[in-house]
C-alpha cells in the first residue's frame, strides 16, 4: 500500500500529459506524485491514509500541474512596487504624472531621489514622452527618474542629467541613445541600458535584505495566480552578482517558495568577471547548493534590441508612424556571433531578446554561426518574445532548434496601437504567431514579462487563445490557438524549455507534486472567460503554498 501525504478527492484533474488523460483523485509522498486515479477517490487497498495524511476534498475543482512561468523580472518588480505609480490608467496626462512625481518630492528631503514606473507615452493625452522640463516643474531640488512601461527607457529631470554627468555634449553609446529637442539639447528621454546606466548607477542601492524582503512579498502574489515555477530574466542587469545573492538567500530561507531558473546576464560570464571561469555545471551547481535545490541555472541572457512601442525594437521594413525609424541592433553582429559562440561552447544554453523581425534575423544567424562551428543537439537556445517573427524566421528556428518563449500578453495591452502607430495593420496581426509556431512544431511558452505587464498565466492563456485587444477587437484571429495548447505552453512545455519535462510540468506519477487548483474547467468554459477565473489554491512539493484557508480538509 502507498503511505500518502496528501490526497486530493473529488477533483477534476487535467494533467496535461501527451494523452490529456482527466483523474478524479491524486495521491502524493514525499513530494512526489504517487497515484492518479479516474474515480473521485482511490480504491481504499491500495492507499494508507493516516492521521497526518492531508485529504483535501477539492468538490469538483479542476487541478492543473502548477503554471511555469518562463520570463518575467520579478525582482525588478519587487523593487517597484513602492514607487510612483506613473501608469495608464490611473494617469491620463503628463499633468498628472508630474503632480504625483510632486506629491512625492515634497516628501523626501532636498537631493534624495523620486523615482516613479510604468509611464506610457502613447496611453497619455499629449501622446508624447514627459521632459525634463515637465518634471523641472515640480521637483528642482530632488533627482527625479521615470522608467517607461517596457523597461527599454526612462525619462529624468535636469538634476538627474546633473547627477549623472549627463550634459549636451554626451556621445550615444552602442546600443543606446539620449533623446534630444530641435536644437539637439538633452531633453531627459533615455533609450536603452546602454544609455541608461548612467543614471541608474547614481540611485540608491537598496541592501540585499530590503531586496530580500521585496522579493518575498512579490513572491506571494506569484504564488496566488497559481506559478511554481518562476524564471527571472535578466539577472545581474542592474546591481549585478547582488540580484543573484539576492535570489539564493530568498530560496534557501524559503522567503520566495517557488522553484525559480536563473538567466544570468552574458557580461557576468565575460573574461575578468565573476563567473568567467565558470562552466553551466559549475555555476548551476552552485545555484543548487546555496539555494537547498530551489533554484537553477536556465542560461546565459543577452539582449539584441530594444522595445516596439519604444522604437527601439529592431525592424526589417521602417515603423509604422515614422519611416526613417527601423530600430537598431545593441550589438554589431560579429562581436555578437562571436559571444554567443564563446558562450555555446563552453556549454551554455543561450537566451536572447529579440522583438524586431530584424534582430530575429540576427539572433538566428548568430546561432546558427555558433552551431556551425561548434555541432550541439538539444541545445534548447531560445528567442525571447519573437515578437515579429516572419514566417521564414520560424522555418529557420525550427530547422536550428530553436525555442520561443512570446510575450503573449503584447495583443491586448500594445495590438491596437501596434496596428495604429507602431507596425500597421499587415504586421500588427501577426504579432506572436503561435500557430504558426505550432505549424512548425516548435518548442515555445507564453510569458507576463512582469512587470511590464500584470503576472497571470490565466490571462496570457486567454490572450493566446482570443487574440483580444484592449480596445475588444480580434487582432490576427487566425494565429490563435486552442485551451489545451496554450495551457500546455504555460505547464509541459515551461518545463521542457527548462529541461526539467521528466519532473514537472504535468500530473504524472513519480513528478513533482506542484499543483494549481482552478475554481472551475478553462476547457469548458466560454473562452473569453478564462482570465477571470479564480485560483483557490496552489501546492509546490506537496504542500500548500496559497489558498490553505480555502481548502476542505479532513
Amino acid at each position: 500500500m502507498i503511505k500518502v501525504d496528501l490526497l486530493l478527492k473529488n477533483a477534476n484533474v487535467l494533467t496535461l500529459d501527451s494523452k490529456n488523460s482527466r483523474g478524479g483523485s491524486v495521491a502524493v509522498s514525499n513530494g512526489k506524485i504517487t497515484g492518479i486515479w479516474k474515480t473521485p477517490e482511490p480504491p481504499k487497498d491500495v492507499i494508507s491514509v493516516t492521521e497526518q495524511t492531508n485529504v483535501v476534498d477539492l468538490q469538483g475543482a479542476t487541478l492543473l500541474p502548477g503554471f511555469i512561468d518562463t520570463h518575467n523580472h520579478i525582482l525588478m518588480y519587487a523593487q517597484m512596487r513602492n514607487q510612483v505609480n506613473c501608469s495608464t490608467p490611473p494617469n491620463q496626462t503628463i499633468v498628472d504624472i508630474i503632480e504625483s512625481i510632486g506629491l512625492k518630492a515634497k516628501e523626501v528631503p532636498d537631493g534624495e531621489w523620486v523615482q516613479g514606473y510604468g509611464y506610457d507615452d502613447t496611453l497619455l493625452y499629449e501622446k508624447r514622452h514627459p521632459t525634463r522640463s515637465d518634471l523641472d516643474q515640480v521637483s528642482p531640488n530632488n533627482p527625479v527618474v521615470i522608467r517607461h512601461i517596457s523597461g527599454h527607457l526612462l525619462t529624468v529631470n535636469s538634476l538627474a542629467l546633473r547627477y549623472a554627468g549627463l550634459d549636451d555634449d554626451v556621445s550615444d553609446p552602442q546600443g543606446g541613445h539620449f533623446g534630444r529637442d530641435n536644437k539637439g539639447h538633452l531633453n531627459g528621454v533615455i533609450y536603452e541600458p546602454a544609455a541608461m546606466r548612467s543614471v541608474l548607477d547614481q540611485l540608491p542601492k537598496q541592501t540585499v535584505g530590503e531586496m530580500i524582503q521585496a522579493l518575498g512579498e512579490a513572491a506571494k502574489e506569484y504564488v496566488a495566480q497559481g506559478i511554481t515555477t518562476n524564471t527571472d530574466a535578466a539577472v545581474g542587469m542592474f546591481s549585478g552578482p547582488e540580484e543573484l545573492e539576492v535570489h539564493l538567500k530568498a530560496a534557501e530561507k524559503k522567503i520566495n517558495p517557488m522553484r525559480t531558473q536563473l538567466m544570468i546576464m552574458h557580461h557576468l560570464l565575460r573574461n575578468g568577471e565573476i563567473f568567467s571561469g565558470y562552466s553551466p555545471a559549475m555555476l548551476d551547481k552552485e545555484i543548487r547548493e546555496r539555494s537547498n535545490g530551489l533554484a537553477k541555472l536556465d542560461s546565459a541572457k543577452m539582449f539584441q534590441d530594444g522595445s516596439i512601442q519604444g522604437l527601439t525594437g529592431a525592424l526589417r521594413e521602417p515603423y509604422y508612424n515614422n519611416s526613417d525609424v527601423y530600430g537598431g541592433l545593441i550589438h554589431e553582429q560579429e562581436s555578437f556571433q562571436n559571444e554567443v559562440l564563446d558562450l555555446h561552447k563552453r556549454g551554455f544554453r543561450i537566451t536572447t531578446h529579440g522583438n524586431g523581425d530584424r534582430a530575429i534575423g540576427s539572433i538566428l544567424d548568430a546561432y546558427n554561426y555558433a552551431l556551425e562551428k561548434s555541432p550541439r543537439i538539444n541545445h534548447r537556445h531560445r528567442i525571447e518574445h519573437v515578437q515579429t517573427a516572419i514566417p521564414e524566421d520560424l522555418t529557420r528556428m525550427e530547422k536550428l532548434g530553436v525555442a520561443g518563449s512570446f510575450f503573449i500578453n503584447h495583443v491586448y495591452y500594445w495590438g491596437d496601437r501596434h496596428e495604429r502607430i507602431f507596425l500597421g495593420p499587415e504586421r500588427a496581426r501577426r504579432i506572436s504567431p503561435l500557430a504558426e509556431a505550432v505549424q512548425h512544431n516548435l518548442l515555445f511558452t507564453l510569458h507576463s514579462d512582469c512587470p511590464v505587464t500584470p503576472i497571470s498565466p490565466l490571462f496570457s492563456v486567454w490572450a493566446a487563445v482570443n487574440r483580444i485587444t484592449r480596445e475588444g477587437r480580434i487582432l490576427g484571429a487566425e494565429q490563435c490557438i486552442d485551451v489545451e495548447t496554450a495551457l500546455k505552453s504555460m505547464t509541459i512545455y515551461g518545463a521542457k524549455l527548462n529541461f526539467d519535462e521528466d519532473c514537472s510540468g504535468s500530473i504524472e506519477v513519480g513528478k513533482q507534486a506542484d499543483f494549481t487548483v482552478l475554481e472551475t474547467d478553462p476547457t469548458t468554459v466560454n473562452p473569453m472567460e478564462i482570465k477571470d477565473i479564480s485560483i483557490n489554491a496552489t501546492f509546490i512539493n506537496g504542500k500548500p503554498v496559497y489558498g490553505q484557508q480555502t481548502l476542505v480538509t479532513s
